[in-house]
């Protein structure tokens, strides 16, 4: 478990926090629209929607600096990965597209808006799933022969893969939710808390369900779990997850209105980091470590330098926007 923060090190803490400021950011915007059918038509699906309609399509910035630095930084990972998830990534694609163009033509289109609502809540669970998915395919190993995939089309779909993909969903459900008692007030608001409850219970138990099926995924898993000295690095996760659980239900039991929110970015936070632990030093399991997959150390330097320019930017344009649109939509859908 020991760290040594070299270049290779530091790239992969720059992808796994660009992935994770995707998926806190673009997963409260998928969330809102898994939970779409929950919410009155009209008046109540309206508010949902302009709660996030300012930030929702800059949040996918993190989805590309993510994808785009894993494929500079590890190109053979990325080599690997897309082969063996290909109509997961697909799906996913295909998911946010079909997602953005109904969040668009439903202002525009109020003839076919039930279809647009439809397939707004559509594109972001298949969206979500397929992340998941991918997720699950990337733990439970890929076959790797001569540096390329050997595996078959469908190695990605498992009961493992299909769990990691609905506890996927009901995160995101639970930060969409979280957003909304945060954006909102009036019944909109109580019915976000409502289903809030619903999805923090959901997604700590799907979060358990994962921490368990990994145990007896693969031997390196549980030995990261359960060996010593390697568990005392990893105790800590769960301990603050279950800290962080109790936490999230009594802030919506009381009422609370941004610190759900918060609460349900340090349960990821700290799912995330059981991922770490799990996979470390691995970025393809079994057989491709950080140092195997790195690109050469002039790339690195070189990329680094790009990076030290644009993520500062980009941190910086994101907060701006959140700023500026900081406090809750009222009842006529402007904040």
């Amino acid at each position: 478990m020991l760290v040594n923060f070299d270049l290779t090190t530091i790239w992969a803490f720059i992808i796994a926090f660009a992935i994770f400021a995707y998926v806190v950011m673009d997963g409260f915007d998928l969330g809102i629209g898994i939970l779409f059918p929950a919410f009155e038509v009209g008046h109540g699906r309206n508010r949902a929607m302009n709660s996030i309609a300012p930030v929702w399509d800059g949040n996918e910035t993190w989805l590309v600096l993510g994808g785009g630095g894993l494929f500079a930084a590890f190109p053979l990972a990325y080599a690997v990965i897309l082969p063996a998830t290909y109509p997961l990534v697909i799906a996913m694609l295909l998911g946010l597209v079909f997602r953005g163009v109904a969040f668009e033509f439903r202002w525009r289109d109020d003839a076919h808006r039930k279809f647009w609502d439809a397939g707004f809540s559509f594109g972001s669970f298949v969206a979500a799933l397929a992340q998941g998915m991918i997720l699950g395919a990337l733990l439970q190993g890929i076959e790797v022969t001569n540096r390329a995939y050997s595996g078959s089309w469908w190695d990605w779909l498992t009961p493992y893969t299909l769990l990691t993909g609905v506890g996927t969903v009901a995160g995101y459900a639970l930060l969409g939710a979280c957003w909304l008692v945060w954006k909102l007030d009036g019944e909109v608001q109580d019915r976000a808390r409502r289903l809030a409850r619903w999805a923090t219970v959901a997604t700590v138990l799907l979060m358990g369900a994962v921490s368990l099926y990994n145990l007896g995924l693969r031997p390196e898993y549980a030995d990261r779990w359960l060996s010593a000295p390697e568990i005392y690095y990893a105790l800590p996760v769960p301990i603050l997850t279950a800290v962080v659980t109790v936490a999230l239900l009594g802030s919506l039991k009381a009422a609370r209105h941004s610190k759900p929110f918060w609460l349900a970015l340090a349960l990821f936070f700290f799912g995330m980091a059981g991922l770490g632990v799990t996979m470390w030093p691995y970025v393809v399991p079994p057989g491709l470590t950080i140092w195997d997959a790195a690109a050469p150390e002039r790339s690195q330097v070189f990329m680094l330098v790009g990076v030290a320019i644009t993520m500062p930017l980009i941190i910086g344009y994101t907060a701006w926007a959140y700023w500026v649109f900081r406090g809750k939509v009222g009842a006529e859908g402007y904040h």
